[in-house]
């Protein structure tokens, strides 16, 4: 099902699945969630929504055998107060999105188990001690490894092969930014690609930096994994159309918004995977002993509309790699 034909089943009710006799005995768990983006934007919303669901299908129904506190982050400043208020309400498992945000959990509690989404670099971060055995108590799944940077650059070359330049655009305080930033710097000579990178925080420095990168021509853009980014995405594809500048963007929900590419994972199937960690941790198992996931599969989504737009002639061997084509 694709995001635009689920989105109309979110205000509805959820059919009740049958409760399997093993989730009854432990009475009425609790299932704290935190993720990072306002609670009005609809992609965010069906991350969660998805969550709550695949949870149901494993027998854990809300307001039945278990409760669920969900907290939007609509800011960075909002990710320690809520963490915070979170774990004081002593859940017996928290889902946490992306990596500031299981940064802020994990500052509150190293006891409360906690399985993360949309973490690159947990390692580094220091949330784990290795993918195979975490060791503490936070493990979960991987959306990008290390070096998907470089795989984005290339195909921002191969999309357009005119450009000299490429610039990166992120919010440091959602991500691991110089875990993408490090790769980049290392491939884009590769490429024959002059780098630079700008670091924003709200709507008016995306539109600031987009502005100040399109003033020199031949030139693209990598938008990071960033809820900063993700959240004023209209404004983002607006203004790229505007100054014409090519872009790939790490989820396709940019593109299906009139955005050139991307090369993403799914990151609805890494919500509605987490739900499984989730029922296995309800069940007795410790974050601990449960390996970190790594993706296996990421797709590509063209906007061919998009595309004809910028001007550009797509190469062949573009449109046979897509996975999907927007027209």
């Amino acid at each position: 099902m694709r995001r635009r034909d689920f989105l109309t089943l979110l205000g509805g009710a959820v059919t009740p699945w049958p409760l399997s006799a093993r989730a009854q005995q432990g009475g009425v768990r609790r299932v704290g969630v935190l993720v990072s983006g306002r609670d009005n934007d609809p992609e965010t919303r069906m991350r969660v929504a998805v969550f709550r669901q695949a949870l149901e299908k494993l027998g854990w129904s809300d307001g039945r055998n278990v409760r669920f506190e969900t907290r939007f982050a609509g800011s960075p400043d909002q990710f320690q107060p809520l963490a915070k208020e979170l774990v004081a309400l002593q859940p017996d498992a928290i889902l946490a999105h992306p990596t500031p945000v299981v940064a802020a959990v994990q500052r509150e509690t190293r006891t409360v188990p906690i399985i993360f989404v949309g973490v690159s670099d947990p390692i580094g971060s220091g949330f784990i001690a290795s993918l195979e055995r975490p060791g503490g108590n936070a493990t979960g799944f991987l959306t990008y490894e290390e070096g998907i940077v470089g795989k984005w650059l290339a195909m921002l070359k191969e999309i357009a092969p005119h450009l000299a330049r490429a610039g990166i655009i992120a919010n440091p305080k959602n991500m691991p930014y110089d875990y993408f930033l490090g790769p980049a710097r290392a491939a884009a000579p590769g490429l024959g690609l002059e780098l630079t990178s700008t670091q924003i925080d709200n709507a008016a420095g995306i539109e600031s930096a987009i502005e100040s990168f399109a003033r020199v021509p031949n030139g693209g853009l990598v938008f990071l994994p960033d809820e900063t980014i993700q959240g004023n995405r209209e404004l983002v594809i607006a203004a790229l159309a505007r100054h014409r500048l090519p872009a790939i963007y790490p989820a396709r929900l940019y593109v299906e918004a009139g955005g050139l590419m991307s090369y993403d994972t799914d990151i609805i199937d890494r919500f509605r995977s987490a739900a499984t960690y989730i029922d296995r941790i309800l069940r007795g198992e410790k974050a601990a002993n449960l390996p970190v996931q790594v993706p296996t599969k990421y797709e590509t989504v063209l906007n061919l509309k998009t595309a004809k737009a910028l001007g550009l002639a797509v190469p062949d061997i573009v449109l046979v790699r897509a996975d999907e084509i927007i027209e």
